[in-house]
């Protein structure tokens, strides 16, 4: 059995090409524009695009869209550098790091709007 993240993107492309080059996933499987498989270690992460069935109306009427708060979470070893990285890159975060007793964390969004966190849990 295996475990997956679904992410509803607005291009499954431009996002796809953002979870590559700027966060370490690999491409699995590509299905040229609706949907999408990458990998990053043991994690799954499923982008659909408005072709794709989970971006069809829900019963109620509401359709599925980009943003929100729910988020997958990927350990680093130094936020700081990981951050000033990604600054560079242009990437938008939603917050600064925050700190705590049980590591840092900050949260950006992908080019959908959909946010991810980066979590450097606290040393010894």
């Amino acid at each position: 059995m295996s475990v997956a993240v679904r992410c509803i993107v607005d291009d499954v492309g431009i996002c796809s090409a953002f979870y590559v080059e700027q966060l370490g996933f690999t491409v699995e499987q590509d299905w040229g524009g609706p949907f999408a498989i990458l990998a990053r270690a043991d994690l799954r992460l499923w982008l659909s695009g408005p072709g794709s069935s989970a971006a069809r109306p829900m019963p109620d009427g509401g359709t599925p869209s980009a943003g929100g708060w729910n988020r997958f979470v990927i350990e680093v070893e130094d936020i700081d550098a990981e951050v000033a990285r990604l600054r560079e890159a242009g990437v938008r975060f939603r917050s600064a790091v925050v700190r705590g007793p049980g590591g840092s964390q900050i949260v950006l969004d992908d080019p959908a709007g959909n946010p991810v966190e980066l979590f450097q849990p606290a040393g010894p």
